[in-house]
């Protein structure tokens, strides 16, 4: 008899969150850069190279966040399974109450419950506790590395979308086509996100659009200031 199996949306949560936030961030600030760079009336080379330093120090800067960020869960996680094995080898009676007391606020009736805690414990005890009392699943599990890759690769793709467009676009274009085509890729990626992860398309596409479009205002506007000064 085969096993079912079903996949979930939670189980997607690591790589998904790692990949939509490297690439969010490589399109915004890749093209908020742009734009403001090229508000400054600067030239296209010069335009290509804000945006080229941009991409590299954006990738490297999201890959040790994601890993120092991620990796520091992971210490978090190792401690408390550290302490709660330690709880298990010398209380293992208190633990089992607690597990037992886990299940009856859940609504099993007690002599169930306790039942269900002794199964759990003999099976599986560190599992059974890092599941119930400290929410640690392997779905929901820290990989730094995984994080750190995804944010980087993802970020340099968002970030080459701009560049892109800079070099298809006339001189005197590049800041309606940058920002536009920009604006396009961030709705498509916001609706893709919140597809993968269950939820509202529109919501999705229209929050990264906003964001977006304030960034790059801001950066147009801070570049057309320092270019008059300039």
């Amino acid at each position: 008899m085969s096993r079912h199996s079903e996949r979930h949306y939670a189980e997607r949560i690591g790589w998904l969150r790692a990949a939509v936030l490297g690439a969010n961030d490589g399109i915004v600030s890749t093209a908020s850069l742009i734009v403001g760079v090229a508000a400054a009336t600067a030239a296209r080379g010069d335009v290509l190279i804000a945006g080229m330093a941009g991409l590299v120090a954006g990738a490297m800067s999201m890959a040790a966040g994601e890993y120092v960020s991620v990796s520091s869960q992971a210490d978090t996680e190792k401690a408390d399974l550290a302490r709660e094995r330690q709880e298990l080898q010398t209380d293992a009676a208190h633990e089992l109450q607690e597990l037992t007391d886990i299940y009856i606020s859940r609504g099993l009736e007690p002599a169930l419950a306790q039942q269900v805690a002794a199964q759990l414990t003999a099976h599986d005890a560190l599992s059974t506790h890092a599941r119930e009392e400290l929410g640690l699943t392997e779905i929901h599990a820290a990989r730094p590395i995984q994080a750190a890759v995804a944010s980087a690769v993802t970020f340099a793709v968002g970030a080459a979308l701009p560049l892109i467009l800079v070099l298809i676009a006339s001189p005197s274009l590049i800041i309606p086509v940058v920002a536009g085509g920009s604006l396009l890729f961030l709705a498509l990626l916001g609706g893709m996100a919140a597809r993968a992860g269950g939820a509202n398309v529109l919501t999705g596409a229209g929050r990264v659009t906003l964001w977006g479009v304030l960034a790059m205002a801001a950066t147009a506007l801070v570049g057309a200031i320092f270019g008059t000064v300039a």
